[in-house]
């Protein structure tokens, strides 16, 4: 269904409880969307820097429901219980507004008794529950993705379902092995579990997610997604970049950036910022020198740009990278075109 908001007020929905509700909240914070919720059991909240946004918090495994029926606008919630609630696939009535947010690593994978000496492998766990002579018994709250992976192994199985811990259940012999998600796998091990190599079904993190139906009909939502995607993917971008300045002597601003384009691998975004630097009682002429880089190349930058003269060299960390229009919002205009048109 499709919402009826009253007076252009929208709504998103966040998770609840756990890490990943925690996570979702200092994203949003260190991307500049804060959450203001006065009391902290209430389930609805503000955005102060969107105030036609109004904020909901929910299960992850309904946010995906609830974005899907158009009960809300927007979501961000785990990519499994997305691709969970789609049947291992993404319809019309989701769009994916961004499928990288940076958190709630995990994958959602086949683990296994330690004892089960023998099975390394698909293969191998295809022959020993085979042998059995039985139908395998598996545990997992993701029916739908497990039973598509396990239907291409030619796998007898049967499939229980569990709202409690399923790492207990090959244990207690209510399942064989179980399908679930797993990030540090600590779980998993004090448990006597181990994962299968090639039972990986899922890598997932944090998405946003919007009810399509709704986008396409509404362009006051379009221009909030946008909001959203901007912000997100610039806080991003930046979380990997680093503002690099330096001082350096030369003719001319051109000749500075002729000499950084021809000894150097660190141009910046689109090339150094260049600008003069006024000094007393010194002949020399003094420019000063801006560049982005990676985080991961801070070292090799220095470097380069004391060899070309670079000095008094200062490191500051960068808050957004804004790009002049970002791919993901590009990609939802399209999306929003070839929904009109089907």
């Amino acid at each position: 269904m499709l919402s009826n908001n009253k007076n252009g007020i929208f709504r998103i929905s966040l998770p609840s409880k756990g890490r990943l509700a925690e996570d979702c909240l200092n994203f949003m914070a260190e991307a500049g969307l804060s959450i203001y919720k006065p009391n902290p059991r209430q389930y609805e909240a503000t955005i102060p820097a969107l105030p036609e946004l109004k904020v909901l918090f929910q299960r992850p495994a309904d946010i995906a429901s609830s974005v899907q029926d158009g009960s809300v606008e927007f979501g961000i919630t785990g990519l499994d219980v997305v691709a969970e609630s789609q049947n291992n696939s993404l319809t019309q009535d989701i769009f994916m507004l961004h499928d990288a947010l940076g958190f709630g690593g995990c994958s959602l994978t086949l683990a296994i008794p330690e004892q089960w000496a023998t099975v390394t492998d698909l293969d191998s766990l295809s022959a020993y529950c085979n042998a059995l002579n039985r139908p395998v018994k598996v545990a997992t709250k993701y029916e739908n993705l497990t039973s598509s992976f396990l239907s291409r192994l030619a796998l007898n199985y049967h499939l229980v379902s569990s709202e409690g811990t399923l790492e207990i259940a090959p244990a207690i012999g209510y399942a064989d092995f179980i399908c679930d998600i797993v990030s540090s796998g600590l779980t998993l091990r004090d448990n006597r579990l181990k994962p299968i190599s090639g039972g990986e079904i899922l890598q997932s993190q944090a998405v946003l997610i919007g009810n399509a139906a709704s986008l396409v009909k509404n362009p006051q939502l379009v221009a909030i997604a946008r909001t959203l995607i901007e912000f997100f993917e610039a806080h991003l971008i930046a979380t990997q970049k680093l503002a690099i300045f330096a001082n350096m002597r030369g003719d001319s601003a051109a000749a500075i950036a002729k000499k950084i384009f021809e000894s150097t691998s660190i141009a910046g975004l689109q090339g150094p910022t260049i600008s003069p630097v006024y000094v007393n009682n010194d002949s020399n002429n003094w420019f000063a020198v801006n560049i982005i880089v990676a985080r991961d190349n801070l070292f090799h930058a220095i470097s380069e740009l004391r060899k070309i003269g670079g000095s008094g060299v200062i490191v500051m960390p960068v808050t957004y990278v804004f790009d002049e229009v970002p791919p993901r919002y590009a990609s939802l205009l399209e999306n929003i075109n070839q929904y009109k048109t089907r």
